[in-house]
């Protein structure tokens, strides 16, 4: 019996050019998409008309428009572009609703991963997007670490292998980065 190939292998194919390989590693990472997409919605607003496959598709989409300017490294670095693709398709989805609603309430997300910021109020995806763009604007590294965690739903071992990390460091930027987010969005700047 063959071993199926690695996802790093048919990344790596795939930027290098073979559209095949995204044919072949569309099953290999497609459940587990899904059950970030799912996660990410879940934590949206009750009346969420975003379904768990339509952001799947328009994350393929954008991942197949980022493949011609990225190589891919490993299976981590692909699920840490996911992420943050997945985070931009939420928040254009939120920006383009509340544009439809004139003052509608964009998409609420509660970050409830292991150790999650206490917030005073659930902050919706537009704050969230905002305040980590600030955070990233300050510590770059804190903000990385934090999109992995909530929109990839890496673990700390796995943010530490993706980034180039110790385990300690991720948690001490988990922690700051966190904590760093409760003032901005509490107002404190």
């Amino acid at each position: 019996m063959t071993r199926p190939p690695s996802v790093t292998r048919l990344l790596i194919e795939w930027s290098q050019g073979n559209h095949s390989a995204l044919d072949q590693l569309t099953p290999h990472v497609y459940r587990e998409l899904h059950a970030l997409a799912r996660r990410s919605l879940l934590r949206g607003r009750p009346n969420q008309t975003l379904q768990p496959t339509a952001l799947i598709n328009e994350l393929y989409l954008r991942l197949i428009e980022q493949t011609q300017t990225i190589e891919w490294e490993s299976r981590s670095h692909f699920f840490g572009i996911a992420a943050r693709l997945m985070r931009n398709v939420l928040v254009d989805y939120s920006r383009a609703q509340s544009a439809a609603k004139r003052g509608g309430a964009a998409v609420a997300v509660t970050i409830e991963q292991a150790e999650p910021p206490a917030f005073d109020r659930t902050p919706d995806v537009l704050e969230l997007d905002e305040a980590l763009s600030r955070l990233a604007e300050r510590d770059q590294r804190k903000a990385n670490v934090i999109e992995l965690r909530y929109f990839g739903g890496m673990s700390r071992e796995e943010i530490a292998g993706a980034l180039d990390l110790t385990v300690p460091t991720v948690k001490r930027d988990l922690r700051l980065g966190e904590a760093w987010l409760r003032r901005h969005l509490a107002g404190g700047g």
